[in-house]
C-alpha cells in the first residue's frame, strides 16, 4: 500500500528497502522525513497531537499520491503519516519517491510534501511546556509553495 496512517513509529531504512526491492531500473530514491520540532513560535513545545478522520484521510492521500504518479514517471511512492501524541524529535511523516531519474523523484516528493502541509486532512494541536494548547493552521508560505504545482499536466514541473 502506498499510503499508511499509523500511531507507531516507522523505520526509514526499512521503508526505503521495501519500496526499492528488486527495482533494478530505479535511478533515484528521494526521501523526506519530518520531525516534531522542540519549539514553536519561540515557545517550548511539550507535544503535538495529530488527529484524522479514518477512511477519509487515507482516501485523500491516495488521491494525491495518484496525482503524483500521473505527473511524474514514478516506480514507487510511499506516504507514511503518524497520528496521536508525538514528542519533540519524534518522526511525524515520511515521503519516499523512486524514479529512473532524480528530477522526477525530487519534484514528486516536494509536490507531496507541499500538499501534506496545506491540504491533507489532519488536525494538529500543540501543547506547550506551561500547559497551554493551540490548534495549528496552515501558513501562507505553505499555500504559496503549493501554488507552484498549479499546472495539471502530467510530468509538469513547478510553475515559476
Amino acid at each position: 500500500m502506498a499510503v499508511r496512517i499509523q500511531v507507531e513509529d516507522f523505520d526509514v531504512s526499512t521503508e526505503i528497502a521495501a519500496l526499492s526491492a528488486g527495482a533494478n531500473d530505479t535511478g533515484a530514491v528521494v526521501t523526506f522525513t519530518g520531525l516534531v520540532r522542540g519549539s514553536s513560535e519561540g515557545r517550548d513545545l511539550k507535544s503535538m497531537t495529530l488527529e484524522h478522520y479514518p477512511g477519509m484521510t487515507e482516501t485523500e492521500l491516495e488521491a494525491i499520491e495518484a496525482e503524483a504518479r500521473a505527473r511524474w514517471p514514478l516506480q514507487g511512492c510511499l506516504i507514511v503519516h503518524r497520528v496521536g501524541e508525538l514528542k519533540p524529535g519524534d518522526r511525524i511523516v515520511l515521503v519516499v519517491t523512486a524514479s529512473p531519474h532524480r528530477q522526477a523523484a525530487f519534484q514528486a516528493a516536494e509536490f507531496l510534501m507541499d500538499y501534506l502541509k496545506t491540504r491533507a486532512p489532519f488536525w494538529k494541536k500543540e501543547t506547550y511546556a506551561g500547559g497551554e494548547t493551540r490548534w495549528v493552521e496552515a501558513r501562507a508560505s505553505d499555500d504559496v509553495a503549493l501554488g507552484r504545482w498549479a499546472s495539471t499536466e502530467a510530468g509538469s514541473a513547478p510553475v515559476k
